[in-house]
């Protein structure tokens, strides 16, 4: 959906496309990193860096929506995906979090 977005963005918003598809990748390139550090804890850190880098990408798309690059109803079937993503992201977390706590 992102990748569809920003191909729609005029070519003077390089500095959102290119913020938009970099908080975007972050998310799962965090989860993979952390995974890989083989440490509850730091897993969990990079975790919630991603969860941050899902919050920074929908403040994005509410900038899209404020500029006038994106409407209402786009903005709310981000917001469904983001909100599907957190609540998976949540849940991992508490896994972890009850992992580092034993």
């Amino acid at each position: 959906m992102v990748s569809d977005l920003v191909k729609t963005l005029p070519k003077f918003e390089f500095n959102l496309i290119d913020n938009i598809q970099r908080a975007v990748r972050s998310v799962t390139r965090n989860i993979a990193e952390g995974f890989g550090r083989h440490h509850h804890k730091e897993n969990l850190q990079f975790c919630r860096i991603s969860r941050g880098s899902l919050y920074e990408t929908w403040d994005d798309l509410i900038t899209c929506l404020e500029e006038g690059y994106l409407s209402k109803l786009g903005l709310e079937k981000f917001e469904l995906q983001i909100n599907k993503c957190l609540a998976i992201l949540n849940g991992y977390i508490n896994y972890l979090s009850s992992l580092v706590k034993k």
